[in-house]
């Protein structure tokens, strides 16, 4: 039997090759960052990711590939070309979160939001020393640009040819595989006529009791308030989100809330974690690189473990999901804000505080299995809006946060306690209202 022969006649699971592309889209692009992510993700669910993630991409590559020919054009045309750009980056995560809620199974959900997670370390782990190394050689920073935009193309051309929004639609899935992905998936069954029913006693007790909004494919809709509202919710294909009935939902509060608190945190974090290391402990600033890049090595592998924790408890172990999602984030938002008090208030040398605060970000990629995931448990169709209003809600924080740490250092003469004291204390908040307000039965189906 041949080598050639085996590897035409080899079957691959037809939802690796697809969620594969949607982590690798987001480690090409996460060198920059989101602007536009709730269109994104109303984009995504309304038309299916494959279109919105691929016109997304080749958005987000032309833009890389012009950057360097709209430098030399002038600081308008610059500045054009990278607002530009964020735009067509908006619609990427939201739309991997969107197609995961459609491809991946309930027992491989967690596992599959830690490897995109994970694409996020690991895009950042890997820009920084190419870029580098890029921007040093015979062709200058503009080989930077050059070279990621070459990638987005190669990976927009595969995702033309392999990617896809809807499972049941996959030319070559198998029957095996197809049904693996629709079981127990309200994604897929609205939009491919597939319409999931109770499978016990008490779980129609419990839908009747947490108020679902049912949507099927007749269009007849299962509770008495027969609203325009949600009317346009339960169509497979609806004209418009119903965006009462998301904000009408103390679930999705949930994750807005603690995403507002979340990033708060971590931005700060994220951007003035260097200066950090030069004030408190003299780091030579040509080891800098080093302390900033390991708490990041770190989460990008812990998350992977979190993942498959995560679908062991919920899927081998019968934990409840909502259980699962408070013990998550309350490991990932207290475990952090703890370790980073530690760090304040313990550590005497830069070891020490680069390995609490490693310690920190290992704790908090348990996160990937709280908040980060919420929304596939409770609107699986409406997942990548829900994401998107996250992450974009998240930002106003983030940019306040990021500018007033810089305010309150200059007036308090570098007083880093202050800074580190708000973070533990965002990240409690985060946990604490995170677990007061969770669900994970489907509120909006």
């Amino acid at each position: 039997m041949s080598t050639l022969w085996v590897w035409q006649n080899l079957y691959i699971p037809k939802r690796f090759i697809v969620l594969g592309l949607c982590a690798l889209a987001i480690l090409i692009n996460y060198a920059g960052y989101i602007s536009t992510q709730v269109l994104g993700g109303a984009f995504a669910d309304r038309f299916g990711g494959k279109l919105v993630l691929g016109v997304a991409a080749f958005g987000w590559t032309t833009f890389t590939l012009f950057t360097p020919s709209a430098a030399k054009l002038g600081l308008s045309y610059l500045l054009s070309c990278r607002i530009l750009l964020g735009i067509a980056e908006g619609a990427c995560i939201p739309s991997a979160y969107s197609l995961t809620a459609s491809w991946a199974p309930q027992e491989e959900r967690s596992r599959t939001a830690a490897i995109m997670s994970a694409s996020i370390n690991i895009g950042n782990i890997i820009a920084l020393p190419v870029s580098t190394w890029l921007g040093s050689g015979p062709w200058r920073w503009q080989s930077i640009f050059w070279v990621f935009g070459v990638i987005g193309l190669v990976w927009s051309l595969f995702w033309q040819i392999y990617g896809g929004s809807d499972p049941s639609t996959y030319k070559g899935i198998s029957k095996e595989e197809l049904n693996l992905i629709l079981k127990n998936n309200h994604s897929v069954s609205g939009r491919s006529g597939y319409i999931s029913l109770p499978t016990s006693e008490e779980e129609v007790i419990n839908r009747n009791s947490e108020n679902v909004i049912d949507i099927i494919e007749d269009n007849e809709v299962t509770q008495d308030n027969n609203t325009e509202e949600n009317v346009d919710a339960k169509s497979s294909n609806p004209s418009r989100i119903p965006w009462r009935l998301i904000l009408s939902r103390r679930e999705v509060w949930a994750i807005l809330v603690a995403n507002v608190f979340n990033n708060w945190g971590y931005f700060v974090f994220l951007n003035w974690l260097p200066t950090y290391y030069l004030d408190r402990f003299r780091v030579d600033i040509k080891h800098l690189g080093y302390f900033t890049v390991l708490p990041y090595i770190v989460q990008g592998i812990s998350v992977l473990f979190v993942g498959t924790l995560a679908d062991y408890m919920t899927c081998k172990i019968k934990v409840r999901v909502v259980i699962v999602r408070r013990i998550a984030q309350i490991i990932s938002s207290w475990g952090f804000a703890t370790f980073l008090l530690l760090a304040t208030y313990v550590a005497k040398t830069p070891l020490q505080g680069i390995i609490l605060i490693s310690i920190g970000t290992g704790l908090n990629s348990f996160s990937i299995a709280g908040v980060k995931i919420s929304q596939l448990d409770i609107a699986p169709r409406y997942s990548g809006v829900i994401f998107g209003l996250a992450n974009s809600l998240g930002m106003i924080p983030a940019i306040l946060g990021v500018s007033l740490t810089g305010w309150i250092l200059d007036a308090t003469g570098r007083n880093w306690n202050i800074i580190w004291n708000s973070i533990a204390i965002s990240y409690f908040m985060d946990a604490i209202i995170f677990s007061i307000l969770v669900g994970d039965k489907v509120v909006i189906e």
